[in-house]
Parts: C-alpha cells; structure tokens; sequence
C-alpha cells in the first residue's frame, strides 16, 4: 500500500497554503454571495510532511535516526487565465542529521497529486528534493516544486448551480432559511468542481507508519 494510498484510504489531509474554493461576501442589498476560484486547493495529506531516514534498515529506534527532513513554508502562483488552470506551488525542506562530520547532500522523493471531489485521482507524479549538509553543520535544507493543470470547464460550476447558490433570497421567501447546499444536486456538482493539489514526501509503509505512531 503505498503512502498516497494509505492517507487517501484515512480520509484526513492538513490543508497549509493555496486558495479556498469558496469564499463568501456580501452583496449590495447584504445578501451572501459565493466567490469560487476554479484554482486548485494545495495541501499536504497527513503524515506525509515529514520523513525519517535510519541507519540500520527496519529500525525504528530513536539512537539510529540518521536524518530527519520536513516540508515547509509552501508558496503557490495559480494562473486561472487560459482554458487550463496552472498552478505551482514551491516548498522548502528543512532537515537535521545526527553527526555534523562532512558535507553530504541527501536526496528525497516526493509526490504530487491531483485529486477532484475528494476522491479521484487525476494524476500524480514523483520527483526528488536534494537538501544540502555542509561540512560541521547538522542543519540543511533544500527547495522544490510541483505543478498542477487542471481544465478550467471542470473545475467551474454550470450556470444554473452558480444562479442558485447566489441567488438573492428575502427573508420572507420560504426557502431564505434553507442552505442551497443541502441539495443533492447542488452538492454534487460542488464537489465534482473542487480540485486538490496534494504533495508530501513518497514514503515507505514503514516510514508512514513511523510518522502515524509519533
């Protein structure tokens, strides 16, 4: 079972960075509006952001933790103008070693997935972060990227869904009270339009399993 699989089967994800997919204001008259962007949420599924390398293979014990690396400090640029939404998303890692003797340069695998309405994985690839030791120093870091493309007709809601989540409603309607998303429809086709961008190190059951027992 590979990581994505096992946090995808959880059901949880950390959302750090990206732009939401609804926001709300208020309208002229004071009505709520809903401002979607057709730019995919990025986050990080749990357990995912960070990865611990050992010295003896198949150990969890803490005196043989060679390399601990995390990712942080995400920064995403989404161009939504073209029929196919681009977004990038930058990350550091930062990561520590036991022993400060010699440089070293440590390569890590990553993933990057995009996921729509939740479930359905659109694509996913893997790359690799190098972090760099200097020599006398237990502290390194590196930097990495991943993109999403998401086709904007996808990710936007049909016209008639739009009208009736922004549709103005006077208190004295009979359904002013009632929240358009508790139709199935509506529902639906809100979650068929939410796009993630998902990335964390590529892990190993066992390290996955190391990061869920901390």
């Amino acid at each position: 079972m590979t990581a994505f699989r096992w946090f995808f089967l959880a059901g949880t994800a950390l959302a750090v960075s990206g732009c939401a997919h609804n926001r709300y204001s208020l309208d002229e008259t004071g009505g709520q509006k809903v401002k979607r962007s057709v730019c995919p949420a990025v986050a990080i599924p749990a357990y995912t952001d960070t990865v611990s390398l050992f010295t003896l293979p198949g150990t969890r014990d803490s005196r043989a933790l060679d390399v601990t690396a995390t990712i942080t400090n995400l920064r995403t640029v989404c161009d939504d103008t073209a029929a196919t939404v681009h977004s990038t998303t930058t990350f550091d890692v930062v990561a520590q070693r036991a022993s400060a003797q010699g440089a070293r340069d440590v390569v890590l695998p990553y993933f990057s997935t995009v996921l729509r309405a939740g479930s359905t994985i659109m694509s996913k690839q893997v790359g690799q972060v190098q972090v760099h030791f200097n020599d006398g120093q237990v502290r390194g870091t590196g930097v990495a990227s991943a993109t999403a493309d998401v086709t904007k007709t996808l990710a936007s809601l049909p016209e008639r869904v739009s009208n009736e989540l922004n549709r103005r409603r006077k208190a004295g309607d009979a359904d002013a009270s009632i929240d358009p998303m508790s139709d199935p429809r509506v529902r639906t086709a809100v979650n068929q339009a939410n796009f993630e961008h998902l990335m964390g190190f590529q892990l190993t059951d066992d390290q996955l399993a190391y990061n869920a027992a901390r």
